[in-house]
């Protein structure tokens, strides 16, 4: 049976792809931080299925412990402080999480066991103010945020341990992608949450911020499979993850509410509060070499994506709230 360890797995890729991994037959470990906040949500449907283990990236030695105790064939890093707002608030932490917690992670593997494969979480937020459309693996970097520079650190201290120290060292270069299980601070849930708040009649508007940025969305269930292609190749290398296609926020907003048979109009609010300080215009990613070298297709449509996570919000808000709902469409 082999053995994966997860960093992030409480979060939506780390939740799909402990699912995915316990199907191909893997003993699943979860990395989670020691927090008295902790939030299993995303995982109490296999939680039994998985061994929650405490860990922080910001420690080495705990990361050491881990590896010895446990001896993987796989870490998948996934953690990371993510949000990408809130890098500009806290811009240390972000470099100590998402920048350096890399190096600790690669650090470990070395020390312990380099033949460990390792892939690292990286982002499209590292293309930023981007240099050629659509963008690929040997697109130069130009983040526009404190995330996207942590994430270019995480991404070069990769491919440096690759070739310094002659490990199995990937990182998988995604392209945005969403699900019902996304936070409701990224802008796809805070939509698909907001509309279904508006057709039950919850709320009365949605407040968002550029309508004009354009993004490669896709479906995160689809992404976690290509993590896990990268790791089963013969010679590590790089790959980007994308559907190919970029969309506007405006876009995603109407697919959203004609889904419901409403007008955004009536309902939508710009806010510039909620406008980036640099914001990243235009990302769409080019897969192919992921199509070639790993045979890794996206199956999920994006309006099949918008759809589902506004169909899986109105249903978990009738359970939640069932008393106070009262629709604006006959369902």
């Amino acid at each position: 049976m082999p053995k994966a360890l997860i960093t992030g797995i409480t979060g939506q890729d780390g939740s799909y792809l402990a699912e995915f991994l316990l199907e191909k037959g893997y003993e699943v470990i979860g990395v989670v931080r020691r927090s008295s906040t902790s939030n299993f949500s995303r995982i109490e449907h296999i939680q039994d299925k998985i061994h929650i283990v405490q860990g922080d990236l910001i420690d080495l030695g705990s990361l050491i412990h881990l590896l010895e105790e446990h001896r993987p064939d796989e870490v998948y890093n996934l953690a990371a402080q993510s949000f990408v707002p809130t890098s500009w608030g806290q811009p240390l932490l972000t470099g100590d999480v998402t920048a350096l917690g890399v190096t600790r992670m690669l650090e470990a593997i070395r020390i312990v066991d380099k033949r460990i494969r390792f892939y690292q979480a990286s982002s499209s937020e590292m293309f930023g103010k981007v240099r050629e459309v659509p963008q690929r693996e040997t697109t130069p970097f130009y983040p526009r945020s404190p995330y996207g520079v942590a994430k270019v650190y995480g991404h070069w201290i990769t491919v440096n341990y690759r070739e310094s120290y002659n490990m199995f060292a990937v990182s998988g270069i995604l392209f945005n992608h969403e699900s019902p299980r996304r936070g409701l601070e990224f802008l796809p849930r805070k939509v698909s949450y907001g509309v279904a708040r508006i057709v039950l009649g919850l709320a009365d508007e949605l407040r968002v911020g550029n309508l004009e940025a354009r993004r490669d969305w896709g479906y995160a269930k689809d992404y976690v499979r290509g993590m896990w292609l990268m790791l089963q190749q013969d010679k590590p290398d790089d790959y980007v993850l994308a559907t190919g296609e970029t969309h506007t926020v405006g876009e995603l907003i109407r697919i959203a509410f004609e889904h419901v048979d409403l007008d955004w109009e009536r309902y939508v609010k710009i806010d510039p509060r909620y406008y980036r300080p640099a914001e990243v215009d235009l990302l769409v990613g080019d897969p192919s070499k992921a199509r070639r070298e790993l045979g890794w297709e996206p199956e999920v449509t994006f309006e099949e994506l918008v759809k589902m996570m506004v169909d899986a919000d109105i249903a978990r808000l009738q359970q939640s709230e069932p008393h106070r709902t009262t629709p604006n469409i006959d369902w």
